[in-house]
């Protein structure tokens, strides 16, 4: 698990696997959810826009898992 570290309250999901270098671009993002790839604490993710809080869990297809934490 890495931990991506954010300086506000929320961040939306495409920024933030951005933001963690997960992925090039939010057309990308939107790609992965389309396939069913994006686990949001475990859950399906179904919106590329899902405001992230401090604690979510990201996972990109059973194999990348990002945490996000607050400054």
């Amino acid at each position: 698990m890495t931990d991506i570290e954010i300086h506000t309250e929320t961040i939306q999901l495409d920024q933030f696997l951005k933001l963690a270098g997960a992925v090039p671009s939010g057309g990308v993002v939107k790609e992965l959810i389309a396939q069913g790839a994006i686990l949001h604490n475990g859950a399906v993710e179904t919106a590329r826009r899902r405001k992230l809080v401090h604690g979510d869990v990201i996972t990109i297809n059973s194999e990348d898992v990002y945490r996000v934490i607050r400054s």
